[in-house]
């Protein structure tokens, strides 16, 4: 089984390249997608989040409310810091758990491990990627596609990718880079362009 480690910054299309892999048979392990089955009502994460902010984060049908949490610890570096405090744990045991079935189960897969954080957080050692792969725009690219397509308001897109890491520091941890700044039909010729690189095609 080989592991690839998939990122990229917020508005930078990592979902839309997530699906192209998929559909040319890859397995695609999704750490956001993960992080959303930790929190579920009633689990460890859950009940510690939701009594560190208080029932205002919770929504009606009793998940957590992301939109209300995300507003709140994109604004306090503090309350960021307790979220992932609570959450990157849970999701790193449980990619762990996948991996692992992973290899007793489809020993031959190759394994696009998408995580948002993967080059703030180390994540690519821990996980035993070969290789990393960021998914690139420019900052006002990101900000544009957040406003246009999410209907964020622009300042809270300007927060959103401004709290991240410098895209910087994510182009210099790849190993290989996908463009998304053009069209469709662009980002599939450099997803195939990737694999290509990866001896995966």
């Amino acid at each position: 089984m080989r592991i690839i480690g998939l990122t990229g910054g917020i508005g930078s299309g990592k979902s839309t390249v997530e699906a192209m892999l998929a559909r040319r048979g890859a397995v695609v392990i999704d750490a956001d997608q993960v992080a959303r089955e930790v929190v579920q009502p009633g689990g460890e994460a859950y009940l510690r989040i939701v009594e560190h902010f208080g029932p205002k984060v919770v929504g009606a049908d009793g998940a957590l409310d992301r939109a209300a949490i995300a507003k709140i610890v994109f604004a306090d570096a503090d309350e960021l810091g307790f979220l992932n405090s609570v959450t990157h744990p849970a999701v790193g045991q449980a990619i762990l758990e996948r991996l692992e079935e992973l290899s007793r189960t489809r020993p031959d897969s190759l394994v696009f491990l998408s995580v948002p954080l993967l080059v703030e957080t180390g994540g690519a050692g821990r996980y035993g990627t070969e290789a990393v792969v960021v998914v690139d725009v420019p900052s006002e690219v990101a900000v544009e596609r957040l406003v246009q397509g999410r209907g964020m308001a622009r300042e809270d897109a300007m927060a959103r990718v401004a709290a991240q890491a410098p895209r910087s520091e994510r182009l210099r941890a790849a190993d290989h880079v996908i463009d998304n700044s053009g069209d469709a039909a662009a980002l599939e010729r450099e997803v195939e362009r990737v694999l290509a690189a990866l001896g995966a095609v």
